[in-house]
């Protein structure tokens, strides 16, 4: 770390592409070989510290129990892992560092796939501790398209191992993970997690990963790496080729650095002459300044929502709290999230960026409860989240199942909250509300609630948690009871800006409790807390009042420049009629949106607990089955394709849409049995012999599987032999391969070309990383890019929607 404060540093090249031309069979352990060939190894690393390498990686990428287990070697993590630093440490030399190597474990994280929180942390803080035990200088969490699975893996390693942490995400050509995640949340959620390094690895070639890093430079002051490709991989005459030569390379050396880059190196495809050729670069760069982030973030899976004097100001939605709303609680103690869902789409589509959840009903298991909350509210809306609770067990459910970077809802003076809630949030990345009250209560002036305040704050700081991670609630008392207080809560605010530097929060609408004409009350109030450092208010957004002092107050307070949105913006009518109730959620929501149909809506928000409900409802009104798939079901299901195409919607949503299609279809079939008209066209699926990742190939299957294809999935590693058997025998329409790799890429030639001499018409679909339509043409297949893409070409092969 202290190196990387005065130059730029240069990481070591492909691990998988040097092993393949020391000759590394398709279905061998690369792992495996630090035992079996240790000399392979050490001169791989010893090439790349030759070459200039500050830094050298270990062949660990996939030495955990899980990637193991498909060789039958689960038990070889601590050896193969032991063994992968002892090599490294051989070939470095005193100065260059070894970095402990950690990839993903080629499974879905919950909610999209069965692999836990808890188990998927087990399994990367057990090679996290090898790695540092054995005597790791750092370590390297890459090439992960999933942020929930790229979070656990750095909490784990945090936890196992005291070391540095490098974190790398895998982006696609549009500048999103898998997942949806673009670089500015990339960098603000592994930022909060205590990344020492934070970047991009792997999916590109260098043009494509410049603008990567200087959008994550933009919102983070954090150190960042990037680790191209040799250009895309082509394949020339059976052998895998990556065609940008070193000196390519090294002409995007000084574009890197100008875009922030700490250290640059290489992946896929590059080699020691590569690494040479950039520390040839990098020797006379100097590094670009950081520039300074002055406004807070919070975060969901895909956007970051900015809090600061210089942006607009947001708000936090209260209406998920079920305290004093009977039905609400009553719907939580049943289980049923339907309120919830509709509190949060409906506060969302009103203006709110960010949701405070809170789920304090008595007599209920609440740390349950707020998982399932957090996990419903996150598949229907994008905004982060407020995990409301003063209870630690509650808030650890809520921090694990949120995708992001929270707000923790509360800590406060007293000592055993923050003992308890403290580390919560510096192991979660949250940011954290503290509350300007302690064991004697709520302070009744200005300065004694800032003494408090400053309680909190440095005890914070010495957590570790950054000051822009902490915001200040100074306690709204109620006019009606404590009106002499009310200003102390405005004198406050200005206190703590000019004293503490933090962040400040209100519960506005509490000054009103009780009395008439609220919203006056409470708009007058809002703007009062506005003109004296008030960032980011907790209010009911069906409140036109607060919402049009809060868009009027940023024009004039300069937040808004120019008055670009509230040009833009038209003001909610105000009535005397609203002075005393907050709208019905439902009043915000137009008129297509309310009256949409049940099973049509069930799809297109992936509601899988409510849609099998909705059929019955259905069913029971005398609806046939067929009518519901072609009028309600495959029409949501279109729907939500195209919202993937148009970037609308990404993988999270895709999943869950065609989870809730498949519990939809299973229940109609049941009712569709006796009908002979119903007839599936079946699809083989495999990914190709030598390869063993199977994850696009998963997605792609339950994707044809819920638009009504019949699915033979034969798995991953399979041999052509099996792949055209089965076509033939259970009279596949179409056959669909997969494959990440170059190398087993030919394999998907040799089953085109055994079809033809069998004479056997089967249409074949093709896909995966390394994979083009220019390849596919040139072996007489079909391309598809992703798993949208795929459902439209089977269509239009089979010619028709198969249900």
């Amino acid at each position: 770390m202290e190196r990387l404060r005065h130059k730029i540093l240069v990481y070591d090249g492909a691990m998988g592409t040097m092993l393949q031309k020391s000759g590394l069979k398709l279905n061998q352990c690369p792992e495996s070989l630090n035992i079996s060939h240790p000399e392979m190894l050490i001169d791989i690393h010893r090439a790349y510290v030759e070459a200039g390498a500050d830094l050298i990686q270990t062949n660990t990428f996939g030495a955990n129990r899980i990637k193991l287990s498909e060789f039958g070697m689960e038990h070889e993590v601590k050896r193969f892992n032991g063994a992968g630093i002892q090599l490294a440490r051989k070939a470095a030399g005193r100065e260059t560092m070894v970095v402990g190597d950690i990839g993903p474990l080629g499974k879905l994280i919950h909610p999209l796939g069965k692999m836990t929180f808890d188990q998927a942390y087990d399994v990367f803080y057990e090679q996290a501790k090898v790695l540092g035990d054995s005597g790791a200088d750092l370590l390297a969490i890459e090439t992960m398209s999933d942020l929930q699975e790229m979070r656990i893996a750095l909490i784990a390693a945090k936890e196992a191992t005291g070391l540095p942490i490098i974190a790398q995400m895998t982006f696609s050509e549009d500048m999103r993970t898998l997942t949806g995640t673009n670089p500015e949340t990339t960098a603000t959620v592994l930022e909060s997690l205590g990344a020492s390094v934070i970047g991009v690895n792997c999916g590109s070639g260098p043009k494509n990963m410049v603008p990567i890093i200087e959008r994550m430079a933009k919102v983070t002051t954090a150190f960042l790496i990037a680790q191209p490709n040799a250009g895309l991989p082509q394949l020339i005459n059976g052998n895998t080729v990556f065609q940008q030569t070193p000196d390519e390379m090294a002409c995007y050396v000084k574009p890197f650095i100008q875009a922030g880059a700490n250290i640059i190196g290489g992946c896929c495809g590059t080699t020691p002459d590569h690494i040479e050729a950039i520390a040839s670069a990098a020797h006379s760069q100097i590094m670009t300044p950081k520039k300074e982030i002055s406004y807070s973030k919070l975060a969901s899976r895909s956007k970051i929502v900015c809090i600061g004097s210089t942006f607009p100001t947001q708000f936090i939605g209260e209406r998920i709290n079920p305290t004093a709303r009977k039905k609400l609680a009553r719907s939580i103690v049943q289980g049923d999230m339907s309120l919830v869902c509709e509190e949060a789409r409906g506060q969302v589509k009103a203006g709110a960026s960010i949701l405070d959840v809170n789920m304090g009903v008595p007599n209920i298991d609440e740390a349950v409860v707020m998982t399932k909350a957090i996990e419903e509210i996150q598949r229907l809306v994008d905004v982060p989240i407020a995990i409301d609770s003063t209870k630690p067990e509650v808030l650890e459910a809520g921090l694990k199942a949120f995708i992001g970077k929270p707000l923790i809802n509360s800590v406060n003076g007293h000592e055993e909250s923050l003992e308890h809630i403290l580390p919560l949030a510096k192991k979660y990345g949250a940011s954290i509300l503290g509350l300007t009250l302690d064991k004697n209560g709520i302070p009744r002036t200005a300065n004694e609630r800032l003494e408090v305040a400053r309680h909190i704050v440095n005890r914070a700081l010495k957590f570790g948690i950054a000051r822009d991670d902490i915001f200040i609630d100074c306690l709204v008392l109620t006019a009606g009871a404590q009106q002499s207080l009310v200003i102390e809560t405005i004198e406050t605010l200005k206190l703590i800006k000019e004293a503490l530097g933090v962040k400040t929060i209100l519960g506005v609408s509490n000054v009103s409790h009780g009395l008439p004409h609220r919203e006056l009350l409470n708009a007058t109030y809002l703007a009062m807390a506005l003109g004296n450092g008030l960032n980011l208010p907790i209010l009911n957004p069906y409140h036109d009042d607060m919402i049009n002092t809060m868009k009027a107050a940023d024009v004039l307070n300069n937040r808004d420049i120019h008055g670009q949105y509230f040009i833009q913006w038209e003001p909610a009518e105000t009535s005397a009629k609203s002075s005393t109730l907050a709208k019905s959620p439902k009043s915000s929501l137009d008129k297509s949106e309310k009256h949409a149909h049940p099973l049509f809506k069930g799809i297109l928000e992936g509601d899988k607990d409510h849609i099998v409900g909705s059929i019955e409802a259905e069913l029971a009104l005398g609806q046939k089955p067929l009518d519901l798939i072609n009028q309600y079901l495959i029409p949501a299901l279109e729907l939500v394709g195209k919202k993937y195409e148009e970037k609308i919607y990404f993988l999270p949503q895709l999943m869950l849409a065609a989870e809730a299609m498949k519990k939809a279809f299973l229940r109609l079939k049941m009712e569709m049995t006796s009908d002979r008209s119903i007839k599936k066209d079946t699809i083989v699926m495999a990914t190709v012999k030598g390869d063993i990742h199977d994850i696009g190939k998963n997605i792609v299957s339950v994707m044809l599987e819920n638009h009504g294809f019949n699915i033979i999935d034969l798995g991953k590693d399979v041999s052509t032999d099996l792949i055209i058997q089965t076509a033939v025998r259970e009279n596949a329409k179409i056959i669909g391969l997969s494959a990440l790799m170059t190398t087993t890429m030919p394999e998907m030639g040799r089953v085109m070309e055994d079809l033809r001499v069998l004479g056997k018409p089967i249409d074949v679909m093709i896909g995966g990383a390394v994979v083009n339509v220019e390849y596919a043409k040139s072996i007489g297949a079909h391309y598809s890019h992703d798993a949208v893409e795929a459902v439209a070409l089977a269509k239009r092969l089979t010619r028709k929607i198969s249900f």
